[in-house]
């Protein structure tokens, strides 16, 4: 799976999940005006909110895009003559459905007014969901011992095995229910 973000007005998001697509292209402009959907990679997202988003006291989302999962054709280009640097383009409509994940930015100002940009990094974000994850998980083991456990008070190795086995289970729809309530409201 290779992945594209695309820094989008929460507004248009929401209004595209009820369409099924998203056809703005960036701020202000639409697929239709500008012929493409721009997108950047991972190390480029955020000079592109710095740059193009920096002032936008609306709320943001950074759409993270599965490539895999688009049906229009993505091609890198620079995005103006002379420029070295090229950027992933969208020739289409994008499928709400090819958005693995859509992160709401915090606000590009401190709320004291102060000029000091606050980012949200690449890193602070994959390591936000690095933590979410380790946490699912780890409701998992914590399934698996108390299974274990509850199968040694019987005292048999064949009870032991089947607490850890219901342990997982129960551990595992544990993790599901808390990561679909934890994407649900991130998404809302």
């Amino acid at each position: 799976m290779a992945t594209i973000f695309h820094i989008a007005l929460a507004s248009e998001w929401a209004a595209a999940r009820e369409r099924g697509v998203y056809t703005t292209s960036t701020l202000g402009r639409s697929l239709a005006e500008e012929g493409f959907i721009h997108a950047s990679r991972a190390d480029q997202w955020p000079g592109v909110r710095e740059r193009f988003y920096g002032g936008v006291t609306e709320p943001l989302v950074l759409l993270q895009i599965d490539t895999d999962r688009l049906d229009v054709p993505v091609v890198e280009e620079p995005p103006a003559p002379g420029v070295a640097e090229t950027f992933p383009h969208l020739y289409g409509p994008l499928r709400v459905d090819a958005v693995v994940r859509a992160l709401p930015l915090p606000p590009s100002l401190p709320p004291d007014g102060s000029t000091r940009p606050e980012r949200a990094t690449f890193s602070s974000v994959f390591l936000g969901e690095m933590f979410a994850h380790l946490l699912l998980a780890s409701v998992v083991l914590l399934g698996v011992v108390l299974g274990i456990a509850g199968g040694a008070v019987a005292g048999s190795p064949e009870a032991m095995l089947a607490g850890a086995a219901v342990g997982a289970l129960v551990g595992l729809a544990t993790a599901r229910a808390l990561y679909v309530r934890r994407e649900r409201a991130r998404t809302a």
